[in-house]
């Protein structure tokens, strides 16, 4: 009986040792971590924005900014205040219809490009301006580049300065726009505050 078994036990010993024993991967790069792609994505490039908005001098209560762009071939900044809404009645208060406006706070709005543009077909050189807008209860608002590039204000504009005079039709939106701002929007210029958004056509 012992010389039956003996042949038996040692199969089971053979056979636990064979189960017990791994292999190693033939190919090594199963054993190694995946490697992540950064390259971002066709929709990731899309969505970078084609401006960027600094903060110059956050010491006013309507901090100076500038919105820098590249569009239509030059570079573009605009240097401006930024006021807040604070609860007040922006359009028609605050800012009077009919009446010149520094488009924002404090010293006027400068407007630098370094190409000659057209804006909302009309045409503007290469330079440095005052920017201003004449807000209107009805119709289209009057957007006006000035020669006279470092202002305060609109106290002493003078009009026979004017460089350019455009037309521009205000979008009433539902959203209130706390701090005023100017953006870059598929190719043209956007000035957004309280309630109220202007979209300057630049080629």
């Amino acid at each position: 009986m012992k010389k039956i078994l003996l042949p038996f036990y040692s199969c089971l010993l053979f056979l636990s040792i064979a189960c017990n024993t791994s292999t190693p991967s033939e190919n090594p790069a199963e054993n190694e971590p995946a490697e992540t792609d950064s390259t971002p994505t066709e929709a990731e490039a899309s969505s970078a924005p084609d401006y960027e908005i600094e903060v110059v001098d956050p010491a006013p209560k309507s901090p100076r900014k500038e919105m820098r762009t590249k569009l239509a071939g030059g570079s573009i900044t605009i240097n401006y205040g930024s006021p807040k809404v604070k609860g007040r009645i922006i359009w028609g208060g605050l800012e009077e219809y009919g009446v010149v406006w520094r488009a924002g706070a404090n010293e006027a709005t400068r407007f630098e490009t370094t190409a000659d543009l057209t804006i909302q077909g009309g045409s503007l050189p290469a330079g440095k301006y005052s920017f201003f807008l004449i807000p209107k209860e009805q119709g289209p608002w009057i957007a006006i580049f000035n020669a006279v590039y470092e202002q305060w204000g609109a106290y002493e504009y003078d009009e026979s300065k004017d460089v350019l005079r455009v037309e521009v039709n205000p979008v009433m939106k539902e959203e209130n726009q706390e701090s005023l701002d100017y953006v870059v929007e598929g190719g043209a210029i956007v000035m957004r505050w309280a309630k109220v958004e202007l979209t300057l056509d630049v080629q």
